[in-house]
């Protein structure tokens, strides 16, 4: 006699999720180089910017080593435009497995969003690991507020995401206003610089971005001595909690509509 198996709605969920990220995993590295490229990319990246950055600066920029300074401002600004993309573009790429009852949009934007932040850990973790044998400064000061500004700016990314990914659903071409509208993040987020080169009368012009603040707010907690003086952690939390409730509340209402165009 065959015995059925019933689950409960979060084992449902947690199975859908699983198979998903697995998914992404597929598709993510089906080249030869794999999972080393999302490694080596940012690596190079950081190497040669930090390299141009310690010519203009020195081997410091605001207390701070230029190798550490560069580092936590690229993998940050690519850890959410990769989080934001991805969670954006979950929706259409896997649409037609929502014929199926149990797979729902927000399950394939968290487990594309998942991936994003576990190749950013693995990134992170190979950089602290190149860092220790060449000799270079290992020092976090706060770890739990380096660890609070990742996973806010990682959710900040996914909430933004599921409301470009809706949105995408009715009108395609919000697709190409989201790239248009991320492109100048790498320019205006402090990646490049800090909020402490630019004089205090402009920085109403920036202070506005939560990403900037998520990126000063690591570099402080990195070294207290960078100070965090223009940025708040209490701004950092509000947007993302309105952004979340925002992106849920609409979702919840739209969803779907939105996979039946």
């Amino acid at each position: 006699m065959t015995t059925v198996l019933k689950r409960n709605k979060w084992e449902i969920w947690r199975d859908v999720v699983f198979a998903l990220f697995a998914r992404e995993i597929r598709t993510g590295f089906n080249d030869k180089l794999g999972l080393g490229w999302a490694v080596i990319n940012p690596i190079l990246f950081i190497f040669v910017l930090s390299y141009l950055r310690s010519k203009l600066a020195g081997a410091e920029t605001h207390t701070l080593p230029t190798f550490t300074f560069m580092a936590i401002g690229i993998l940050f600004i690519q850890s959410f435009l990769r989080a934001l993309g991805s969670s954006a573009r979950a929706i259409g790429k896997n649409k037609a497995l929502f014929a199926f009852r149990q797979v729902q949009p927000l399950s394939a934007v968290f487990a594309g969003a998942l991936f994003e932040i576990l190749v950013k850990i693995f990134v992170i973790i190979s950089i602290v690991i190149l860092m220790y044998f060449m000799g270079m400064e290992l020092q976090i000061s706060n770890p739990l507020l380096f660890l609070a500004c990742f996973f806010l700016l990682w959710i900040f990314a996914v909430a933004l995401g599921l409301l470009f990914g809706i949105a995408e659903m009715f009108v395609k071409e919000v697709a190409k206003v989201r790239e248009l509208l991320t492109r100048p993040m790498f320019f205006i987020s402090g990646t490049f610089f800090s909020l402490q080169d630019i004089p205090r009368e402009y920085w109403h012009f920036l202070d506005w971005n939560p990403v900037l603040h998520a990126i000063e707010l690591t570099r402080y907690s990195v070294h207290s001595s960078y100070g965090n003086e223009g940025v708040s952690l209490s701004y950092l939390c509000g947007a993302v909690l309105v952004f979340s409730f925002l992106s849920l509340s609409i979702y919840h209402i739209s969803w779907k509509q939105a996979i039946s165009r």
